[in-house]
């Protein structure tokens, strides 16, 4: 058997291969610039750019340029590549490339290429997609599309709009229908690119009553359409979703596309739950959009392509009208827009897409199913109104069937768990939830980032946390054992938020008995709540007394934050109202308040003793300064009357003071910081200084017992039936107990032997004895 004859490439295809294989190595390498590179290029910088510089630069070296642009400073953390490019990825960088050179060709050779790719990519996407007889148009912007299609809308229903242009819409007003949960800004963005006002929008409102919170209300559709045909205007299109960007709810497209064909209106579809069109088994719900009048895809995110453009399918009978919207172009070069999609669709076969769709789809079912068996997490809305059971099992399937999973910690009030209370935490309890979700959701997207799990603010249910695998398991390469670290975390973080949710009353309670304590409230705040310690001095101006607050809740969260403790201390949100706050964050099921609160109130108010303290000796200091000049200049005059003025003259006062020395007396002084003073000196006061450093040493301060590794704040055997570190003394004690039955307060006396007990009282009665001239160094301790 003959072999088939070996076709030569196009060596410039060849070289354009291969560069970008070796960019694409240089760009992910992560390598640093050599050393001789940075040194060049530091010389280079004088009049102009440096790398404009004499011959330019290199192919590497452009690249090397790049590539630090790109990561920055993440080559010092380790370097990390933001998206997962696969081979499929490379071949859509390729057709990039391809696009420019193809673009160079002669005009008749381009316009046939061209033309091939485009229908070629036109026909793979409807038959995968089962949307049949369909025509597509390639944009970047994935808004792009349904601005054609509405513009391909307007002229079709009027006419003239060729010629006359706006001014026919002001005799018949079109109207643009939108749901509710569409992407936020579609609709403004629609009519500023058409030109028309605001009030070509209409915004339909969501279910109330009957089916998902999420599904646009279709009998209020249909009255609004009514209103606005019998008040002259003219409906024009309607958007309709195939996953909500929210919660990846699908309209009932079925219904809609009925409304549509009634009152002859454009019916567009977009949403991440069109993807789904290529697996042999489809929802309903989800196959209905293959009816419709237009549709947009994004394969890019879907299939993990990066820079491919997106794709409007649209049916319409009469190309002159596709082309004066814009969906079609004569021009070849923007025809290559499809190039990317047609090297990868082709590198991926249909089974490699549909692998990549299938695989998205399964890991939602994984995690629904195990969120399912979690307690505290909520995936669907619980309906307060009866619905039909054709209704419940069209709901279920929708859940089911969708690629998005939405859930929300939502914890049962009436199962508080053990040393928490939840009395009187209905009020707020909205706001409180959508703090801990959002920290939930945070926490998740940082511990588990290959999940792409994301938080997403929901009209009716709030903050929760979404995982859309469809948009993110592609570009991150997201694998079942993601799914599973994710619930693993999940089911972790689960006894935190509920203890937290159960202890913001209780340390609410606990803040609010104290005196020198306010509390904060907060309930954007994702932990157990705020605080301030308030000083109890009142003799201090509004200015002053801010100031003052300011430093000590400032200190109060340096020492906090120090302290041995799993809890975490901040001075509160970026945005927080309030100032020169604490703000407590997660708590645990053996945490004390009680003991956390005394804790704050403890060091808070050290923080205010020493610092009055402080300010007191400052003003002693600045008294007895004063005063010490005031008895030096005395001295100095008193010795001036006792010498004479003779001995004042250098000359005359030496040879005064060789015949008749002066015996005058130093006479030493101390200065006592506690009365403010100068004294004299004595040596009497050295005892005493030495004795009260013994007694320092006699007597040292009452640390807290605490067990082997147990942290602040943290209760001994909680939820268990251990004894608590109270109960709990060692048999010298219990013994000691039993021979010497005195109270607590005599008990320390009552150890202490008479010699010492004698010796503190003649302690005592000298404390009042000065420190002699010379010896002021031996009570640095006593003056502290």
């Amino acid at each position: 058997m003959d072999k088939p004859p070996v076709k030569m490439m196009d060596p410039t295809l060849a070289e354009m291969g291969s560069h970008l294989s070796d960019a694409m190595k240089i760009l992910e390498s992560g390598k640093l610039e050599s050393e001789q590179g940075k040194e060049r290029r530091k010389l280079s910088w004088k009049d102009i750019p440096g790398p404009l510089q004499g011959d330019g630069q290199d192919v590497v070296s452009i690249l090397q340029l790049v590539q630090n642009l790109m990561h920055g400073d993440d080559d010092k953390q380790g370097h990390r590549r933001m998206q997962y490019v696969g081979e499929q990825g490379h071949m859509a960088l390729l057709g990039h490339s391809l696009a420019a050179y193809i673009s160079v060709l002669e005009r008749e050779r381009l316009r046939k290429l061209t033309t091939r790719i485009l229908s070629d990519t036109t026909l793979w996407l409807c038959r995968l997609f089962r949307y049949e007889n369909g025509s597509a148009y390639y944009h970047e912007d994935d808004r792009e599309g349904l601005v054609k299609v509405c513009r391909l809308a307007i002229n079709t229903h009027y006419e003239d709009y060729a010629t006359e242009g706006f001014t026919l819409l002001s005799s018949k007003h079109p109207v643009i229908y939108q749901s509710a949960a569409c992407r936020p800004g579609l609709g403004q963005h629609l009519c500023s690119q058409l030109g028309l006002s605001m009030s070509s929008l209409c915004i339909v409102p969501c279910n109330t009553m009957f089916g998902s919170l999420h599904q646009m209300d279709v009998a209020l559709l249909d009255k609004l359409i009514k209103d606005d045909s019998e008040s002259g205007k003219l409906p024009l299109l309607l958007i309709a979703n195939a996953g909500t960007p929210g919660a990846g709810h699908t309209d009932k497209l079925s219904r809609l596309k009925e409304l549509c064909v009634q009152y002859n209106m454009w019916l567009h579809v977009e949403g991440v739950n069109l993807a789904t069109l290529v697996l042999g088994q489809v929802s309903s719900t989800v196959t209905a959009a293959t009816k419709c009048d237009s549709m947009t895809l994004t394969p890019g995110p879907w299939l993990g392509l990066p820079a491919v453009p997106a794709v409007t399918l649209y049916r319409h009978e009469d190309p002159a009208l596709s082309l004066t919207a814009g969906l079609t172009s004569s021009q070849p070069v923007e025809k290559l827009r499809a190039l990317p999609l047609w090297l990868s669709l082709q590198y991926l076969g249909h089974d490699g897409i549909l692998q990549r769709i299938k695989h998205a789809s399964q890991l939602s079912l994984q995690l629904l199913e195990h969120l399912k068996t979690l307690a505290s997490i909520k995936t669907s809305d619980i309906l307060d109104s009866e619905v039909s059971l054709i209704e419940a099992l069209r709901m279920v399937e929708d859940e089911l069937n969708s690629p998005v999973v939405v859930f929300r910690f939502s914890q049962d009030n009436s199962a508080p768990s053990s040393g928490g209370s939840v009395e009187g935490y209905l009020a707020g309890e909205r706001d409180i939830l959508d703090a801990l979700n959002r920290w939930l959701g945070e926490q998740l997207a940082q511990q588990v980032p290959l999940s792409g799990v994301d938080v997403v603010e929901l009209e009716d249910e709030g903050t929760c946390v979404r995982f859309s695998p469809l948009m993110t398991a592609a570009a991150l390469g997201t694998q079942e054992n993601d799914v599973a670290a994710l619930v693993e975390k999940l089911g972790e973080m689960i006894p935190v938020l509920s203890c937290t949710l159960c202890f913001r009353q209780d340390f609410k309670d606990e803040v609010l008995q104290q005196a020198s304590l306010s509390y904060i409230e907060d309930q954007s705040w994702p932990g157990l709540g705020g605080v301030r310690y308030e000083p109890r001095t009142t003799d201090l101006d509004e200015d002053k007394r801010q100031h003052w607050v300011e430093k000590i809740n400032s200190d109060l969260l340096k020492k906090l934050m120090e302290l041995d403790t799993d809890l975490y201390f901040s001075d509160g949100p970026e945005f927080c109202e309030e100032k020169n706050c604490i703000f407590i964050g997660m708590a645990t099921e053996d945490l004390d308040v009680a003991e956390l609160v005394e804790t704050i109130v403890s060091i808070g108010r050290d923080i205010e003793e020493s610092g009055k303290l402080f300010e007191n000796m400052m003003e002693v200091v600045r008294r007895g300064i004063q005063e010490a000049e005031q008895q030096l200049q005395k001295a100095n005059e008193e010795k001036l009357m006792e010498e004479g003025v003779l001995r004042q003259i250098p000359l005359v006062g030496s040879v005064l003071n060789w015949f008749s020395p002066v015996q005058a007396s130093v006479k030493g002084k101390t200065f006592n910081l506690a009365e403010g003073c100068l004294d004299s000196t004595e040596p009497v006061y050295s005892i005493k200084a030495q004795m009260n450093k013994e007694a320092s040493l006699d007597s040292p301060k009452s640390v807290t017992k605490r067990f082997p590794g147990q942290k602040l704040f943290r209760r001994h055997g909680a939820g268990s039936d251990s004894v608590s570190d109270t109960s709990s003394v060692s048999q010298l004690e219990e013994s000691f107990r039993e021979t010497a039955p005195v109270q607590a307060s005599d008990a320390e006396e009552a150890e202490v032997p008479k010699e010492h007990h004698v010796h503190i009282v003649e302690e005592t009665a000298l404390s009042d004895q000065r420190v002699p001239d010379g010896q002021e160094t031996e009570c640095v301790n006593t003056l502290r």
